[in-house]
């Protein structure tokens, strides 16, 4: 029989750290953290296979895992001496999520399962402590409430403020035992209300419900917004952790606490977190309440009243730093651990490797290879290529003014601007339009992680740096100002006040996650400078990699931040950008109208300086290096206008009438352009076209040859072919502007003629155009969609149910399709070699700056990758991560 339950605590471990895919992340580390002798209640978990099973069957339970259940409670009943449903002195349960890596707030909880009306009392008795167990019961009910039963979470928040109003109360400690009693009354005719049944009392019945509803959430909207956002799979599943409850609400000697063995925002080794007296930890995770500082340093750093946990705990504080450190060395990775002290004794509920930011990763990362906890390599691994975009764009100008409005908690690093919205959704419509957008929010929660994914900053008047905005926060790069606490937000007005100022939704606010500054209106931003850790890391990484990495680049300023941020080189320059510049395309229609070839001719002549000029300015950033540039690829009419008042224009420029400029405008229309007169077909159609653009290369790596000493390697690329005869005729044009220009300069250059290979025909054909091609270059966006049959610019309409319904694992245009595309690469680059073994291979679509596509590219033994310019150095780190997966 396969077993699903694993236990831990009390001396029992059937699990570790290295069971995750079994058991979670967090059973996983429960379990370790049990077996080497930390302080953790006893529980079990309920491992992931179970979630598979349990969709599998309709949502329902196999006997068997009832029996096993019931042996988990019976181990948890005995190490702790407590019965579960005893009226005397209960037993009290949680009941969590764990996936294998980390969703942070995505899934759902329950606390203090097993409290119904008679086991209140015992456990009032029990404690000597009425106020404790009446706050717990009410804490449960709301809770199963919420997350078990799926009644209105608002409801009984309502009924809670209007408690605490009738008392003239400002805080949820302020209740008496009395209070609480009344508000649990109030909370079950709430129940019996809304839900058409009272509130289950057997204890049993509570515990399968929470079990199951923790399963349930595994599918909830949240955490597949979540999974697809983080490259997810929907087939893992979650496990669920069942654990004896530990109380920080117990009074003044109990606490609960978030806290990281490093601070996850820069770096710096330094402890980092929070907590709060006679609290739950939802108190602190949720932003119910302003939680405290850990350590004296950061409370008078921030210049808090409130004493830290050093200061009001010290016990129990120094022995959880003893922990911290014990479990940094253990785990050799900053921790994120969540711990209880009930009644002055310290429990571990949870460690994990925390997320931080890109800053972070990097000084951490450094910093344990500096201090042999890791290796060099094992430095290079730990930081995610992706997150490395944080840190490459600009921040806020130091110098520029700030019309500060007020203050909160630097929550998560970097800074943005944008248009204030006062609710997820709007967030998402508005930004899906390119409008920039700053989230607004009291507080956010689970179910804001669409809006938080879709805005370029959040904002909010409540909660602390752990609470759940700035967790998501920190994990997608978004900077976070939390815990603003002098913001009065009006969510259906939707507007801030703050200091006697109104922000409405549509003003401009920028946010600075570093300082914590929320300013009205735009400031102006610098560039970032890249040394220090990451100029280390990258180091590291470059001496692992095997990859080269290029960029995507047309423009000299391009081509400059490609070079700073470490390109070698260009693996696609699209030169119709340079067609398009305003001077520029009044004689590429005039080539376009031209009723023959000497007419084209002429119009092309003026164009070969400016094209030349274009390449000249390149190749003197690029001296010395490999230059791809793709010859002209866009059908034609992309060039001619479209409105009556452009036609007038452009027909008087032109010296034509306004009909005969319609009516070639009419001929070279296309039903499908994308597959139509395009790439290669222009060149054989209108070989001129690819002659004049073949010289301007030549003459323009020649002149910078002979200023710098240096010359550029232009690698000329044909795009679009599907046959050998149609490389062989455009090679033939691009090899004769060659042979003319070197006699005309008196010099040669070392150049190579290739090909995109973006139509599977070619993938397929490659041995043969290998005969031809010195190198091939896949373009993956067209390869893509000509593979598929999808059209990029139209499939995010229905590409994320795709993704969703597990059609696709991910988005085929952001992450190579390995099984489809890839393998048309696979075959091309294996006939290619067969044919020309020395035949160069690289990619150059979107998917050259994808860490997951990189990794395929080293798999397959191309040699280079080009990315935008801003994803060079994502590229080579995750360029160094595949070399060491795959000599692993």
């Amino acid at each position: 029989m396969t077993q699903y339950v694993y236990r831990f605590g009390g001396g029992v471990s059937d699990g570790g750290s290295g069971d995750k895919t079994l058991l979670g992340g967090k059973g996983a580390n429960l379990a370790e953290m049990a077996s080497i002798g930390l302080p953790v209640p006893p529980g079990f978990t309920i491992s992931t296979p179970m979630c598979t099973r349990y969709y599998e069957e309709g949502q329902s339970f196999p006997d068997s895992l009832r029996d096993e259940v019931a042996e988990g409670i019976a181990h948890i009943e005995g190490v702790t001496g407590k019965t579960f449903g005893d009226a005397a002195d209960p037993l009290l349960v949680s009941v969590r999520s764990g996936a294998r890596v980390s969703m942070p707030g995505m899934m759902d909880t329950v606390l203090n399962l097993g409290l119904n009306d008679r086991t209140v009392e015992g456990l009032a008795t029990a404690s000597g402590d009425a106020r404790f167990a009446w706050d717990s019961y009410r804490r449960f009910i709301q809770m199963y409430s919420d997350v078990v039963l799926e009644l209105d979470h608002g409801r009984f928040e309502e009924a809670l403020e209007i408690a605490k109003e009738d008392n003239g109360y400002n805080l949820d400690t302020e209740l008496t035992a009395e209070d609480w009693q009344a508000l649990v009354a109030e909370y079950k005719a709430l129940v019996e209300e809304l839900w058409g049944k009272p509130f289950p009392q057997d204890v049993h019945d509570q515990l399968w419900g929470a079990i199951g509803a923790v399963f349930g959430s595994w599918q909830a909207e949240r955490a597949k917004v979540y999974r697809r956002l983080n490259n997810i799979p929907g087939d893992w599943g979650t496990a669920v952790n069942v654990q004896a409850m530990v109380f920080g609400n117990m009074g003044d000697t109990s606490a609960t606490g978030v806290a990281f063995t490093r601070n996850p925002a820069t770096g710096e080794n330094a402890y980092y977190g929070e907590f709060l007296i006679n609290a739950q930890g939802e108190d602190v995770v949720a932003g119910i309440r302003t939680p405290q500082y850990l350590t004296r340093a950061a409370r008078e750093g921030a210049g808090a009243k409130p004493l830290s946990m050093e200061e009001a705990m010290p016990d129990a504080y120094a022995e959880l730093a003893a922990v911290f450190d014990r479990l940094e060395r253990h785990y050799r990775d900053m921790q994120d651990i969540e711990f209880t002290v009930q009644q002055g004794k310290l429990w571990m509920l949870q460690t994990r490797a925390g997320k931080r930011t890109a800053k972070a990763a990097l000084k951490i990362a450094v910093e344990m290879a500096e201090e042999a906890l890791i290796t060099r390599e094992e430095a290079v691994a730990r930081v995610d290529p992706a997150a490395l975009d944080q840190l490459l764009h600009p921040t806020l100008d130091p110098q520029a003014p700030r019309d500060v409005l007020t203050k909160g908690l630097p929550a998560s690093p970097g800074a943005a601007s944008g248009v204030a919205v006062f609710d997820s959704d709007t967030a998402e419509r508005r930004a899906a339009t390119g409008e920039p957008v700053i989230l607004v929010r009291v507080e956010t929660s689970p179910e804001d992680i669409h809006g938080m994914h879709a805005a370029k900053g959040i904002l909010t008047a409540r909660g602390g740096m752990t609470s759940h905005a700035a967790v998501v926060a920190r994990g997608m790069g978004r900077p976070c100002v939390s815990g603003a606490g002098s913001l009065a937000i009006d969510s259906r007005a939707r507007v801030l006040r703050v200091g006697g100022r109104e922000v409405k939704e549509g003003d401009t606010l920028t946010i600075d996650g570093a300082t914590g500054e929320v300013m009205a209106g735009l400031v102006p931003t610098v560039q970032p400078e890249l040394a220090g850790d990451f100029g280390t890391l990258m180091e590291w990484a470059d001496g692992v990699r095997r990859l080269k990495v290029r960029a995507n680049a047309e423009t000299p300023l391009d081509c400059r931040t490609a070079r700073d941020f470490g390109a070698e080189g260009i693996g696609l320059c699209r030169t119709e950008h340079m067609f398009f510049e305003g001077s520029r395309i009044t004689a590429v229609r005039q080539m376009i109208l031209a009723e023959d070839e000497k007419g084209r001719r002429a119009a092309l002549d003026k164009l070969l300086p400016e094209q030349r000029g274009d390449f000249v300015e390149i190749f003197e950033v690029m001296a010395g290096l490999p230059c791809t540039i793709r010859l002209l690829d866009p059908p034609l009419h992309e060039f001619l206008p479209h409105e009556e008042a452009e036609f007038a224009e452009v027909a008087s420029a032109a010296g034509i009438a306004v009909d005969q400029l319609k009516r070639r405008a009419a001929e070279l229309h296309e039903f499908n352009p994308m597959l139509g007169h395009r790439g290669c077909r222009l060149g054989v159609t209108y070989p001129e076209i690819y002659e004049m653009q073949a010289r301007a290369i030549f003459e323009a790596a020649c002149e910078v040859a002979e200023k710098s000493g240096d010359a550029p390697i232009p690698e000329v690329m044909i795009p679009l072919v599907g046959t050998r005869k149609e490389l062989e005729l455009m090679k033939s044009v691009v090899d004769k502007a060659a042979k003319a220009v070197f006699a005309e300069k008196g010099r040669t250059i070392e150049y190579l003629v290739g090909t995109m290979i973006e139509l599977p025909r070619a993938a397929l054909k490659a041995g043969e155009i290998a005969e031809v091609g010195e190198f091939f270059s896949f373009g993956t966006n067209d390869l893509t969609q000509t593979t598929l049959g999808v059209s990029r610019d139209d499939a995010a309409r229905f590409l994320g149910a795709y993704v969703d319904k597990g059609i696709y694992a991910r988005d085929p245009f952001v992450s190579l399709d390995v099984e489809g595309v890839g393998e048309l690469i696979e075959i091309a680059a294996e006939r290619g070699r067969k044919t020309r073994p020395d035949v160069k291979l690289g990619i150059c679509g979107e998917h050259g700056g994808d860490p997951a596509s990189i990794a395929f590219c080293e798999r397959t033994g191309l040699d280079y990758v080009s990315a935008s310019p801003y994803r060079v150095p994502i590229a080579r780190l995750a360029a160094a991560q595949a070399a060491l997966k795959v000599t692993a």
